[in-house]
């Protein structure tokens, strides 16, 4: 990464040079609230360190850092609620929070979308479309359509080898593809 060798860094360093991801089981602080997830990240980002005199609420910039990764993924009202009681598509929503919080410049994001319904999907894709506005972004994702509406490019594996890459309208079109991923036989 930046010219750098990252092979067997720290997840810490590597958030540090840059890069976030995502899981694909959801890995929130479930007993924590909204806010108090997002906040950790921001503390981590601003590499604030545990201190006993210091008291978090009074951190104005923590906070509104916070308030404004909330916004972005449309937990701002739910910022008091236990972080395990929300739905699936809003603790999905949360992580991503997590993800951006510390301002990356690669977003790596698997499996967003597992597990949830159409509209949630729907829902996430718009959040992830949002958020990851200018930065690269590397999605691991077996729902081809979420894939189609966000990706501009799509490198497809098959078996642990590419099987093809290009632009959205060229990998629908590959018939290789709609053999192995979108279930189309040959005419």
């Amino acid at each position: 990464m930046k010219g750098k060798v990252i092979t067997g860094a720290n997840p810490f360093k590597l958030n540090r040079m840059g890069m976030a991801r995502s899981f694909q089981i959801t890995n929130i602080f479930r007993t924590m609230t909204v806010f108090e997830n997002v906040r950790n990240a921001i503390l981590s980002k601003n590499r604030v360190r545990y201190n006993m005199f210091s008291r978090l609420s009074k951190m104005e910039e923590i906070n509104e850092q916070t308030e404004r990764v909330l916004r972005d993924i449309g937990l701002l009202r739910r910022k008091d609620d236990i972080a395990g009681e929300l739905s699936y598509g809003q603790q999905r929503a949360l992580e991503i929070g997590l993800t951006i919080a510390t301002e990356p410049e690669i977003i790596l994001l698997d499996e967003p979308t597992a597990g949830m319904s159409s509209e949630e999907t729907r829902e996430a894709v718009k959040l992830i479309q949002r958020v990851t506005e200018g930065k690269t972004l590397i999605i691991v994702e077996h729902d081809m359509e979420v894939v189609f509406s966000i990706a501009d490019r799509i490198s497809v594996l098959y078996y642990g080898k590419v099987l093809a890459c290009g632009f959205p309208g060229e990998i629908r079109n590959d018939q290789r593809v709609k053999d192995a991923y979108l279930g189309e036989e040959r005419k």
